[in-house]
């Protein structure tokens, strides 16, 4: 007897259970790759994986096996810092970080104070996001309470696995934009409650920058999370000159940009810092101990001009490294999109990334980092079926190219230059497709 929900993809499978270095070569023990594989289904959950001739044996009758040879199957992407209410000024022309927020991004995100338009916008984005095999983020809503709500209603119909929160933002924004201090406490309680935790979904606090949150604001955001340490904290460091300038003016009883977080008790194991370009090894040091990560933008970065991140000085300390979109100040929501502009910013710093640690940083290390490795990242039997199908034939130059490839190194880097959200041919959330391909 089977259920409905019950199914064999049949496909090449890879998955990461470890760290594969740095080298052109993986790590032993680091990579699981079965050419002809099958990934069984149960449930929403992953119930076997095995080479399919020696899963076949096993089969209940009557099982649906849906056949992907020749296609390449991956654990879900991960996004880990991405700002779902900027989906519709992507593209907006260049400025630097301080005049792009005062231009564009401010009085965007003035319009989700209107709960139809945030969920209209919700359900865009994830749409968007599973096109282009995405299946978790790391989400910034905006300072309305509403579009949180709108947010996780949307990400609970489709059951997908989100961190999201609400912007803490108490001046140097516009009015319809602040929140202050004790009301947004109260609201980021009342989202908590009625949504952390519930099905896949969990909260990020998210105060959106030091110049934007007063001293005050900062210090109740980390009460917050020293009262619940199940929560997430997701914010900004170190982006752009500008603004480290201005940190330095706001706060200057700081001796750096991430002592204006560490005195509110905002860096921890379940922190996110986004960009933090700009840092000197000692600071690097401070957030390794703490076990916070750093949540590497690089389309964005490149676009708003902002500066080149240093992976490898992140690397060398053991600092946790997440790769990210960010959008709208990125160019793209594809995984493999950013993973093309990571090493394009490594080839400049004579550090370039390759697709062992890119596919693994997307997957097992992005996974890790969030704390969310329990239940996504890989390929294994109990966790959540969250993966990605992906066709390395999907436009006539990829064929090519991946004609002329003698090693899985070789296809994978290939896929991670040349890929866009052609090369994703189906979307699996919760055991569920989600995203399917439209043929030619």
């Amino acid at each position: 007897m089977t259920t409905n929900d019950s199914r064999i993809i049949r496909a090449e499978l890879l998955s990461f259970d470890a760290d594969p270095g740095e080298g052109d070569t993986p790590a032993e023990g680091s990579v699981r790759h079965i050419e002809d594989g099958a990934l069984w289904i149960e449930d929403g959950r992953i119930h076997a994986i095995d080479e399919f001739a020696r899963l076949e044996a096993d089969l209940p009758p009557g099982i649906e096996v849906i056949d992907h040879r020749g296609k390449l199957l991956m654990p879900g992407f991960i996004d880990s810092h991405v700002h779902y209410v900027q989906l519709e000024i992507m593209a907006s022309y260049g400025r630097q970080l301080l005049d792009w927020l005062n231009d564009y991004t401010f009085p965007e995100e003035c319009r989700f104070a209107q709960y139809d338009h945030a969920l209209a916008l919700s359900n865009a984005f994830l749409d968007e996001v599973l096109r282009v095999g995405t299946t978790t983020a790391q989400v910034f809503c905006s300072s309305h309470p509403d579009s949180v709500d709108a947010f996780f209603t949307a990400s609970s119909k489709r059951d997908l696995r989100m961190l999201a929160g609400k912007v803490h933002m108490n001046r140097h924004a516009p009015e319809a934009l602040c929140d202050d201090t004790q009301g947004g406490v109260r609201d980021a309680e009342r989202l908590i409650s009625d949504w952390h935790g519930t099905r896949r979904l969990g909260y990020s606090l998210t105060p959106r920058f030091a110049p934007t949150s007063t001293r005050e604001q900062l210090d109740a955001t980390g009460g917050m999370l020293r009262n619940d340490p199940s929560l997430w904290l997701q914010t900004h460091l170190s982006e752009n000159t500008g603004e480290l300038d201005w940190v330095a003016e706001l706060f200057p009883e700081s001796r750096d940009y991430l002592e204006v977080y560490e005195q509110s008790g905002l860096v921890g194991p379940r922190s996110t810092f986004a960009h933090g370009i700009h840092l000197d090894q000692e600071m690097r040091q401070r957030l390794a101990d703490r076990g916070a990560n750093l949540a590497f933008c690089p389309s964005s970065n490149l676009f708003l001009g902002s500066g080149l991140f240093d992976r490898q000085a992140a690397s060398d300390i053991g600092l946790n490294v997440t790769y990210a979109s960010d959008v709208g100040g990125g160019t793209d929501l594809s995984g493999l999109a950013t993973l093309k502009a990571a090493y394009q910013v490594g080839q400049l710093r004579g550090q370039p990334l390759t697709a062992w640690q890119g596919l693994y940083g997307l997957t097992l290390g992005n996974a890790k980092a969030l704390s969310l490795d329990e239940n996504i990242g890989r390929l294994a039997t109990g966790m959540e079926a969250d993966f990605v199908v992906l066709d390395p034939d999907a436009t006539p130059l990829l064929a090519r190219r991946h004609a002329r490839c003698r090693t899985l190194g070789e296809r994978l880097f290939a896929l991670m230059m040349l890929g866009d959200d052609r090369s994703i041919l189906e979307t699996w959330a919760g055991g569920r497709c989600q995203h399917k391909r439209e043929q030619a």
